[in-house]
């Protein structure tokens, strides 16, 4: 929950560290292997799945830190307003998730197919389940929305800047191993649609439950869906 006050420059400066923290702590992740000579490829899936875990686990704990006073307030909030909230935010969702299938839609009569982070979530489901749901559908959202939507509106008090980079930059960011072709503007409208819907969510309520919320049960049931086609394929 943002209060914009005289205090806005340090809503900026929390934002803008938990954005370096979230980056940092992606793309350092296997800095200790590489210091200690060690090839993750030839360690075994358990330790990788428990390293990652420790890992994603460290950085929540480093940006509930961060953002403690707005998570408090957050949550005093929305055990009033669940109900409300949910139920005024629930067309957002839908309508974000109809341009998403659309667009998936689209993709798929022009022989895109799946994108690149898709088919590993898919291949990392198929041989890690109870991993891939704790990490897609629990601790996905939750960073996901500190990040994306917690942080970018404490930088931008704008709410038409505030929405379009924090869904595009969601967005865009799932897609960086998608080779750019003249699909991509699709794939890109695909994994923004519902960064959109989040995005409106918390303006609307000013509470990063509320997204968080959406995002929790938007990612179980894309990943209950894939295990209906897991097993009956």
């Amino acid at each position: 929950m943002i209060t914009r006050t005289n205090n806005d420059l340090k809503y900026i400066l929390k934002g803008a560290l938990v954005i370096f923290i979230y980056f940092f702590f992606s793309y350092t992740q296997t800095l200790p292997f590489e210091i200690l000579h060690i090839n993750t490829n030839e360690l075994p899936s358990i330790i990788k799945i428990i390293y990652t875990l420790a890992v994603e686990l460290l950085m929540m704990s480093i940006i509930f830190y961060i953002f403690e006073e707005e998570y408090k307030k957050a949550f005093k909030d929305i055990k009033k307003n669940h109900m409300k909230y949910f139920n005024q935010n629930l067309k957002y969702y839908i309508i974000g998730l109809i341009v998403m299938m659309g667009a998936n839609i689209f993709i798929n009569i022009l022989g895109g197919g799946l994108s690149t982070n898709e088919t590993a979530i898919r291949n990392e489901f198929t041989s890690f389940p109870i991993y891939t749901f704790i990490s897609a559908v629990i601790l996905a959202p939750l960073l996901e929305e500190s990040v994306f939507r917690l942080s970018f509106r404490s930088i931008f008090k704008n709410n038409f800047l505030f929405i379009t980079v924090s869904s595009l930059v969601f967005g865009g960011l799932h897609l960086l191993t998608n080779p750019l072709n003249e699909l991509f503007p699709l794939y890109l409208l695909s994994y923004s649609s519902c960064g959109i819907a989040f995005a409106y969510m918390l303006k609307k309520t000013n509470n990063i439950f509320t997204s968080t919320f959406f995002h929790f049960m938007h990612n179980g049931l894309i990943l209950a869906l894939q295990t209906f086609i897991f097993i009956f394929s």
